[in-house]
């Protein structure tokens, strides 16, 4: 019985070491507790998928520190007077949630600001505008149906959530999805951008939107659009056929490769966000090739002009 408690005892004292030790060890300089804080203040993360959608905004940048994590380089200062954290998110659906997460656990946000470009699903809107969305869904998370007899498709009966209209094999579906606030597993499609923070986008006059850049004008000044749908998935969009279709079915105005993730891990997390996307092509609906080559800079730069302006407005 002496032998069995002092094995017992050893036992509790080695679990509470190796519990302590958890905290505190470092392997590649990186230490194995993920959430450990590398700035306390309080910021909004303001982030973008690739590099020149972020080059204005780190331009502006007042006071900058730099961190590194993983890989990804996190940028603490002021933009327009407020606290940020800016970084890119990396390109598509995976490196959009892990980064964004990646913040959230490393940096005290308050919210959540994407800045970028995006293709242009709304025929009545142009290359060159800027639109905040008030909900985004992920449109690639489908179901790939078996072709029952020519030019036909049918779910399995034991998937019931492809409800959407389907565009040849593919039905879009929700995603599962839990949060802080609901744990429990649902599905959810739309992820809503935060109202107040919509509200200050509404408010946003006067912008001064670029049409010309290196030589190259669009035909049009651009405008601001807030409000409707936004999609994304993990495919670069330049087709006609489906354009028409993401417009039919979700009444999307614009779609990207990132925003619904970073919606799904604000949602996950009870972190407010928004994001301005500028059109830079038309994903296939326009005449010639895609557009994105010619006027992304265009786009980036509007977008990044729209943000800052909010930066300025909101308190």
């Amino acid at each position: 019985m002496k032998i069995r408690w002092a094995s017992l005892l050893a036992s509790g004292v080695l679990a509470l070491g190796l519990a302590g030790c958890a905290g505190v060890y470092k392997g590649t300089g990186v230490s194995i507790n993920s959430s450990t804080r590398l700035d306390d203040t309080p910021r909004i993360a303001v982030l973008s998928a690739f590099e020149p959608e972020l080059k204005l905004l780190l331009a502006r940048l007042q006071g900058p520190v730099k961190h590194s994590v993983n890989g990804v380089e996190f940028t603490t200062g002021t933009l327009e007077g407020k606290p940020v954290v800016l970084f890119l998110s990396g390109i598509s659906m995976t490196n959009a949630t892990m980064n964004t997460q990646l913040a959230l656990n490393r940096f005290r946000v308050t919210n959540i600001v994407f800045s970028g470009i995006a293709g242009g699903v709304n025929p009545s809107l142009h290359v060159g505008d800027v639109t905040v969305p008030a909900q985004w869904g992920q449109y690639l998370e489908v179901l790939m149906a078996r072709e029952t007899s020519p030019g036909k498709y049918a779910a399995p009966p034991f998937i019931t959530d492809a409800t959407l209209p389907n565009f040849g094999m593919m039905f879009p579906r929700p995603v599962e999805v839990r949060s802080a606030a609901r744990p429990e597993i649902h599905r959810k499609f739309w992820f809503e951008a935060d109202p107040k923070m919509l509200d200050v986008a509404r408010s946003i006059r006067n912008v001064d939107l670029a049409n010309c850049s290196a030589g190259k004008c669009l035909p049009r000044k651009p405008q601001l659009v807030v409000g409707g749908n936004g999609v994304s998935g993990q495919a670069f969009m330049d087709n006609k056929a489906y354009r028409e279709y993401t417009y039919k079915t979700f009444q999307a105005n614009v779609l990207d490769m990132e925003t619904a993730a970073v919606g799904m891990v604000a949602y996950s997390n009870g972190v407010p966000f928004i994001a301005f996307r500028s059109l830079s092509d038309l994903a296939g609906g326009g005449d010639g090739e895609n557009e994105m080559g010619t006027f992304m800079g265009i786009a980036a730069d509007n977008s990044a002009k729209v943000m800052l302006a909010f930066l300025a407005a909101w308190k």
